[in-house]
């Protein structure tokens, strides 16, 4: 990767500060290069896609880079906000994701607070999830303590983010309402219940006509998305009423 300013040394040294949560060679480093708390890493290697789609990220991008989880990620926050970064600054590339969106994906509750009281949209769209927001990748990647922060912090929901959660109040709500979820609506809420090993949820989604065996995502059934999850109480209860595996149904 070369950074914007075409020195790879800089971007090398910015990166490592960030990943190793050095700040005092961060500060250094944005003091000696003015704007470097707005500039972005391109991405350059030898996959011609890649080059043709011009992908970048900020700064902030590489604080919330996965695995996350970095030494002072928060502190690291907030010295580029100060310096000037934008908070929801976008991606580019296939995808348009917040730093918001990345740090909500790796689970990184520091850094998602640190972002969040810094204005992070809690609504931004652009997720790998559908183009959604932060709290869609949270619930679809399994990272629930950052989903749970967004929903406290007041992120909207939809049924299958309640769904994955547990939210059964929220649940029950969609169906006193007007228009109800819909056949397709009710079998993916179902499974991201199974996702999250929220079994009470699933069985209510079950009576309201929910496809015990859909092939849904990553080509997985309910019950091979609690098997993926460890939900061991659940997944016995699925069995128990004849819930298949996708190599089962093929």
């Amino acid at each position: 990767m070369n950074f914007i300013f075409e020195d790879e040394t800089l971007t090398v040294a910015v990166v490592k500060a960030i990943h190793t949560g050095d700040v005092l060679s961060l500060k250094r480093l944005l003091t000696e290069y003015p704007g470097l708390a707005t500039a972005r890493i391109i991405r350059r290697d030898n996959d011609e896609k890649c080059n043709s789609l011009g992908m970048s990220r900020t700064l902030l991008h590489v604080v919330t880079d996965g695995p996350g989880h970095f030494p002072n990620g928060a502190l690291t926050v907030g010295i580029l906000v100060e310096a000037g970064a934008d908070v929801n600054a976008r991606f580019t590339g296939p995808h348009t994701e917040t730093p918001l969106h990345w740090a909500a994906s790796s689970d990184d509750i520091e850094v998602l607070n640190a972002l969040l009281d810094a204005g992070g949209d809690i609504e931004a769209s652009g997720a790998v999830i559908g183009g959604g927001t932060p709290l869609d990748d949270a619930v679809a990647f399994g990272q629930w303590n950052a989903a749970r922060l967004l929903v406290e912090s007041g992120a909207k929901t939809k049924l299958w983010n309640e769904a994955a959660l547990g939210l059964m109040d929220c649940v029950k709500e969609r169906f006193a309402g007007n228009p109800l979820p819909t056949q397709i609506e009710i079998t993916e809420a179902f499974w991201l219940a199974s996702h999250g090993g929220q079994q009470r949820v699933a069985k209510y989604l079950l009576q309201q006509g929910a496809d015990l065996n859909w092939i849904g995502y990553d080509d997985l059934t309910p019950l091979d998305s609690a098997l993926r999850s460890n939900a061991k109480e659940l997944i016995e209860w699925l069995r128990g009423i004849g819930a298949k595996s996708a190599s089962e149904l093929v």
